[in-house]
């Protein structure tokens, strides 16, 4: 058993996630000792939190194109840890799922990174990992932020969700593909 065993058990247990514990779903990230990158992104979706695979969806297929890598070496690989801002899904909302809950993130992300001291950049993908991680250094805006990607590196790097959703906003921001994804890329190849 590994600390991060002890960290899910510790997970399950809290009476804020006492709701999914009763129904046998379990904690959705992953962890390694020897993780370089760790991404961090808004909650699992129904579809991660059935199969429990994060980013099973065609949100997880443009992300996974973006840092240029196979679904094998997306899960596979102890170089890449996985973080959401939840672990849980929070369920559906009128317009996509339901944010993040409050706290989660602040309670456990922590612990998780104490114990992977290799992380040398934390990719946040969408506003609630902006959020939480960049504070009152982000920019106005999303796009703004992601626009303004370099003042965050090497520690951090902004993106857009990668969700199918976003279609309009990757067309209308071309910069984002030319500009970006590159660097994703050469931050991801430098590790893997």
């Amino acid at each position: 058993m590994t600390i991060f065993d002890d960290i899910k058990e510790e997970i399950m247990a809290d009476p804020m996630n006492a709701g999914y514990t009763e129904r046998g779903v379990r904690p959705l990230f992953k962890a390694s000792r020897d993780a370089k990158i760790a991404i961090v992104g808004q909650a699992p979706g129904r579809k991660a939190e059935e199969t429990q695979m994060f980013w099973n969806d065609p949100s997880g297929d443009r992300l996974r194109e973006w840092m240029g890598i196979s679904r094998e070496v997306f899960y596979d690989t102890h170089i890449v840890a996985h973080l959401p801002m939840d672990f849980y899904y929070p369920g559906k909302a009128k317009s996509g799922d339901v944010p993040p809950r409050k706290g989660f993130a602040e309670k456990w992300h922590p612990m998780i990174l104490e114990e992977m001291p290799q992380v040398e950049t934390i990719i946040l993908v969408g506003n609630h990992a902006q959020k939480h991680y960049l504070g009152k250094r982000r920019e106005r805006n999303l796009t703004e932020t992601v626009k303004n990607y370099e003042q965050y590196l090497p520690d951090y790097l902004p993106l857009v969700h990668p969700s199918p959703l976003n279609h309009g906003w990757l067309k209308r921001h071309p910069w984002f593909e030319q500009d970006v994804v590159p660097v994703l890329r050469n931050i991801v190849h430098e590790h893997i």
